[in-house]
């Protein structure tokens, strides 16, 4: 018999899918059930290297750890990348198989990965007492269900109870809750089992009537209403969505220890992906983080951050046109320091092959370092661990780039002091290592140095931990379930399934 388990809709994107899911993992595994995530297809260029070499979402590896366990590639079997408007790298089972547009890979690859997924999905649940499943987008986007293996699609073929999740800080919870359940086949609404209210403000007494007046219209109960709480959206799917100027996840910037702040400002660079890395970053009190997409905002920032794409090729255009190339150079020419993580630290280099990504050939980089980068076919996937600054570096590399340093100081070496990755020319540094700054000693020890190289008298808060803190925030979406949640009610439903009987909604999906 396979273990229980549960699919996590939404009515929209960003209603609170990635959240909801963490927290009911992290409830889960407080009550001693051995749980994993999963979703079918994710689209993000926010992603991550499991321990085995596989390339799965950020957002399945962060459920894997409120989970307490490994992230593997079965609990992400289908991964896209986006390089554009109308196309995306496929990875499949953590390994790139090919670009793909959006209408050949609708038009059939998708329907045949369905047994993949499923296949995937069965041996979780052969593992696991419960496999909490994560849907994309909406189950009701009506031009998709044909081919959908992500949300009503996965429900269907694996018998999962479906629980709806609604933002209701955007308004029309209702009529979403609703119109969802009322585009789906009769056999798809039978596995709607529920509504979950994510981000209420207020007195929820007020909320009660409608509710009340919700399970009237679709025979469905609400398991819970979600209060607001800042600073949850951890490892977002989407770089693309990116505020250019808003702070990093709405985190609050703590008081510094040091009589300074220090200013971080990442350049929002196009297809950015892995922008998680200035979390850590963010994480310090006393450092502020923001994107920008100016040259005159890099004028007060002590450290300017060029991080991961996508397009490498297009991110150096983009910087070029938006005069950040000539500011980026002045900075480095001026010993203002400057960081560059993957993508960003091969812009920063003399010149870049790439017949892979962009197929532009050779192209002349900002040259601020001694690094020329040959694209290869192969993607580098690799969780290495080194040393820099004499700290102890993880990290996760995710790139086809391939870089040959020809000059300057190495960053990061291994133990004998061989070079492992990346190049350093005076404030001016380049790696690979995405992750690189969740490592507590080294980003204390860079941030002295940016410190002291920017004239600020700011000094790292000596107890910060980053995993720590990433527990914490686990623990708050636990919290949240634990005490908002009918949380009896969520596990009958993850043991036994959507309940019998429930109502259909006309007009139902059309032919």
């Amino acid at each position: 018999m396979s273990a229980g388990g549960l699919l996590v809709a939404g009515t929209t994107s960003d209603a609170g899918k990635s959240v909801v899911t963490a927290g009911i993992c992290r409830w889960l595994v407080r009550q001693g059930v051995k749980v994993a995530p999963f979703k079918a297809q994710n689209m993000s260029l926010n992603s991550f290297v499991t321990r085995e070499g596989a390339e799965i979402g950020r957002a399945q590896a962060m459920q894997a750890q409120a989970c307490r366990v490994e992230p593997t590639a079965l609990m992400n079997p289908v991964l896209l990348k986006p390089g554009g408007e109308r196309s995306s790298q496929v990875v499949l089972l953590g390994k790139p198989v090919g670009e793909m547009s959006a209408r050949g890979y609708h038009g059939g690859r998708q329907q045949r990965l369905l047994g993949t997924v499923l296949d995937c999905l069965e041996q979780l649940r052969d593992t696991y007492d419960a496999v909490i499943c994560e849907g994309a987008g909406s189950p009701a986007e009506i031009n998709l269900r044909r081919t959908d293996i992500v949300n009503m699609g996965i429900a269907r073929g694996a018998g999962l109870p479906v629980l709806v999740v609604g933002d209701i800080d955007r308004g029309g919870v209702f009529a979403s809750f609703f119109g969802t359940v009322a585009l789906l086949s009769a056999e798809d609404q039978e596995l709607v089992a529920g509504f979950l209210v994510n981000k209420f403000r207020g007195d929820v007494s007020l909320l009660e009537p409608g509710l009340d007046m919700l399970h009237g219209l679709t025979g469905r109960r609400t398991y819970g209403v979600l209060p607001f709480r800042h600073g949850l959206g951890i490892d977002e799917e989407d770089g693309l969505r990116v505020s250019l100027r808003g702070t990093v996840r709405e985190s609050v910037v703590a008081a510094p220890v040091g009589e300074d702040v220090l200013r971080v400002a990442v350049c929002a660079v196009p297809l950015m992906s892995n922008f998680t890395d200035v979390d850590a970053l963010a994480a310090e009190p006393g450092v502020v983080v923001r994107f920008v997409d100016r040259p005159e905002e890099l004028a007060d920032a002590d450290l300017v951050v060029v991080p991961g794409t996508r397009g490498t090729v297009r991110a150096l255009q983009w910087l070029r046109e938006r005069g950040l190339a000539d500011a980026l150079a002045r900075r480095a020419a001026e010993g203002r320091p400057v960081l560059g993580i993957c993508g960003g630290f091969q812009v920063l280099g003399e010149h870049i092959d790439d017949d892979v990504e962009s197929r532009r050939g050779r192209v002349d980089g900002l040259g601020v370092l001694p690094v020329r980068v040959r694209f290869a076919r192969e993607k580098t996937l690799t969780r290495p661990v080194g040393q820099a600054l004499g700290e102890r570096v993880e990290g996760y590399e995710i790139h086809h780039g391939v870089a040959e340093v020809l000059d300057g100081e190495a960053f990061i070496s291994d133990d004998h002091g061989h070079s492992l990755d990346g190049c350093r020319v005076g404030q001016t540094w380049g790696t690979h290592w995405h992750g690189s700054l969740e490592s507590d000693g080294f980003r204390r020890a860079f941030l002295r140095e940016v410190a002291r190289a920017s004239g600020r008298r700011f000094v790292p808060a000596p107890g910060t931990s980053f995993a720590a803190l990433r527990e914490e925030q686990l623990d708050r979406l636990g919290d949240l379930i634990e005490q908002h949640a009918d949380t009896d009610a969520l596990w009958r439903l993850i043991e036994s399934g959507a309940p019998q009987g429930l109502p259909f909604l006309p007009p139902g999906a059309p032919a």
